[in-house]
């Protein structure tokens, strides 16, 4: 089952042109969870040498509505999310990690947390969360019943 629920989560990532486009990565999906990387390099950054804020909130943004949507079961889309910048994005790679936390029959609430890994160590540098909600009829998670 682990091996379906993986081989969907990554055509769904696949289907989706602007995480190709950054560079973006899904490295890690489980029933309610899910994780995205994206290698920095000097086109994701801004003015100062910082990662940009809209490639945090991609990432915060696309981890969010794969946690909820695992969670939820099939296709799924955001509502809402909030995000909450910490510290400048500095380091070789970007790292958002989101759960759902709570699950109902029609929406997931999931946080996500965003860090930089320099040197093989992780530094939290932003927190999102946010409101993920069912897309209809759409193709469903192997295993969960849809």
């Amino acid at each position: 089952m682990t091996q379906d629920l993986t081989a969907f989560a990554q055509a769904v990532f696949k289907a989706q042109p602007f995480s190709g486009f950054i560079g973006a990565e899904l490295t890690a999906v489980g029933r309610d969870s899910a994780e995205i990387r994206v290698e920095n390099r000097p086109e994701l950054q801004q003015q100062h040498g910082f990662v940009h804020g809209g490639v945090l909130s991609y990432l915060a943004d696309n981890a969010l509505t794969f946690a909820g949507g695992l969670a939820l079961g099939g296709d799924a889309l955001t509502a809402e999310y909030k995000i909450n910048y910490c510290r400048p994005a500095t380091g070789d790679v970007v790292i958002a990690r989101a759960t759902s936390l709570v699950t109902t029959r029609r929406q997931a609430v999931c946080q996500c947390l965003i860090y930089m890994e320099q040197d093989g160590e992780e530094r939290l540098v932003a927190t999102a969360q946010g409101t993920i909600v069912a897309a209809g009829a759409g193709a469903g998670v192997p295993g969960s019943g849809d």
